[in-house]
């Protein structure tokens, strides 16, 4: 079933379109870092609609991902999956390699590792600020059934969801509202065939080297 009962739609601002949250690599959307309300509380079965930022000028207030979540697990259980170590990261590998989000799991003492990554400080020391962000929802969202437009984002009616202000995130019953719904079926409908796989690079791919502070949103 594409839209299941009692399901919500997630409405949110992509800030940043690196490739790292969402990350749309090796067959699985996930979102592991960043949005941690969002991880925290949406369920399988719901869907992530990612709209761009303001800061993001070719792909502003356009649909750069949509994803029905399909599993949900802990930093650790994610962490542990044999299908998902390809998404830790390695930052002398390649693009993809770099941007790998799978950066949180928890030592013998149940002290948070954060791995060297896009979210880590330039020496690859942990990011304090990234850390206590991205744990405050020790939840990954992951979909084998997602549509990832990066910078050839798509235009959507967000004014039929009222999305009109691209800001935090909305939450809106898929029971009662046609208009989202329908979003969800078009979108389903008409780009099928390219059902999870990345239509397009992410819109900051080229700078896919940098890291970021999420307190200051300071990139480095």
């Amino acid at each position: 079933m594409l839209i299941e009962p009692s399901s919500i739609l997630y409405a949110y601002a992509i800030t940043r379109d690196f490739g790292f949250a969402p990350n749309p690599f090796h067959g699985f959307c996930t979102l592991a870092t960043c949005k941690p309300d969002i991880r925290n509380t949406a369920k399988v079965g719901d869907w992530i609609l990612g709209v761009g930022g303001a800061n993001l000028k070719n792909a502003k207030k356009k649909c750069i991902l949509l994803m029905k979540v399909t599993e949900k697990m802990s930093f650790d259980d994610y962490w542990d999956d044999h299908r998902f170590s390809i998404k830790k990261p390695a930052r002398n590998g390649s693009r993809v390699q770099v941007l790998g989000d799978n950066i949180y799991h928890k030592d013998r003492n149940g002290e948070w590792i954060q791995e060297d990554s896009h979210h880590s400080n330039p020496d690859g020391s942990f990011n304090i600020t990234n850390l206590y962000r991205d744990t405050k929802a020790n939840q990954v969202l992951i979909s084998d059934h997602f549509y990832y437009f990066g910078d050839k984002a798509i235009e959507i009616d967000l004014g039929s969801i009222g999305y009109n202000r691209i800001r935090n995130y909305k939450k809106i019953s898929l029971d009662k509202s046609e208009p989202a719904k329908k979003i969800i079926e078009e979108i389903d409908i008409k780009f099928h065939s390219d059902k999870n796989i990345i239509i397009s690079d992410p819109c900051q791919f080229s700078d896919f080297y940098k890291r970021v502070d999420q307190g200051t949103g300071e990139l480095y």
